[in-house]
This record gives C-alpha cells, sequence and structure tokens, in this order.
C-alpha cells in the first residue's frame, strides 16, 4: 500500500505531498483560484507523471538493449475539457528527444512504453485522454 501525507503550509492552497521515504512535492493552485504558486497545479502534476513514468520506461527498455543514452528529455503538452468541472485531460502530446541510441530501438521503446507499459499513460487513457508522441533522437 503507498502512503502520501499531505500539509497545507502556504496560504490557502500550497500544500506539500510527502511520501514514505521523505520525498516531498509542492502543490498549490493558480493565484486566480486562491493560490500563491507555491508549487505545481494537481493537473499538471499528472503530465509531469506520465512523463516521467514513460521515461523510466523507456530508459530501462533502452539499457536491456544495451543502448547507450547521453541525454534524454521530454516536452508534453495537454489540453483539457472546455467550460466543465472537472475538466479531464483531453488531448496530450509528447515529444521524447534522446541523444545516442539506435533510433529504431528508441522509437519502439517509446511506443512499448505508452501502449503498454506506462500506468499513468493508461490510466489518462481510460479517463478519456488521447495521448500521442513523437520522437528525436540526435547523434548516435
Amino acid at each position: 500500500m503507498i502512503k502520501i501525507n499531505l500539509n497545507r503550509v502556504e496560504g490557502d492552497a500550497g500544500f506539500e505531498a510527502t511520501d514514505a521515504n521523505g520525498h516531498i512535492v509542492r502543490l498549490d493552485t493558480s493565484p486566480e483560484t486562491g493560490g500563491v504558486n507555491f508549487g505545481i497545479r494537481p493537473m499538471q502534476g499528472l503530465l509531469i507523471s506520465l512523463g516521467a513514468c514513460s521515461g523510466i520506461d523507456i530508459v530501462s527498455i533502452l539499457k536491456k538493449q544495451r543502448q547507450e543514452i547521453k541525454a534524454f528529455s521530454i516536452h508534453i503538452e495537454g489540453e483539457r475539457e472546455k467550460g466543465k468541472e472537472p475538466s479531464l485531460w483531453t488531448n496530450i502530446h509528447m515529444i521524447f528527444t534522446l541523444s545516442g541510441p539506435d533510433e529504431d530501438k528508441a522509437r519502439r521503446a517509446c511506443e512499448l512504453s505508452i501502449n503498454k507499459y506506462c500506468s499513468v499513460a493508461e490510466t489518462l487513457r481510460r479517463a478519456g485522454a488521447i495521448i500521442t508522441w513523437g520522437l528525436v533522437v540526435k547523434e548516435k
């Protein structure tokens, strides 16, 4: 069982979430809705989690294939439902940029992560989000 504790520590909506290992994430809402920019928005946290989940998968897959990863970044953009509460993610686009690995192997690793292994991607898809992605491989 996963355990997370949240404590309000800043203004009306500034929380720190702490896991069982003591790792801390700061969360808040926008100033327009009562926050003070203390941390990321909870819905942004979902996109961050998607990136981290898929990134971890991709690195693991490529390491098993003995591929060297010199650099790795992920750019994520998302659109949410307009005029609804709650407002869910509808479209998410990810760009994976890697330096070092074979392009075909990198593409397959991305595909496996997004379509098979990443639990966050599957959670978002089940909620109706469409997830698309692209790949840029620089220098071998």
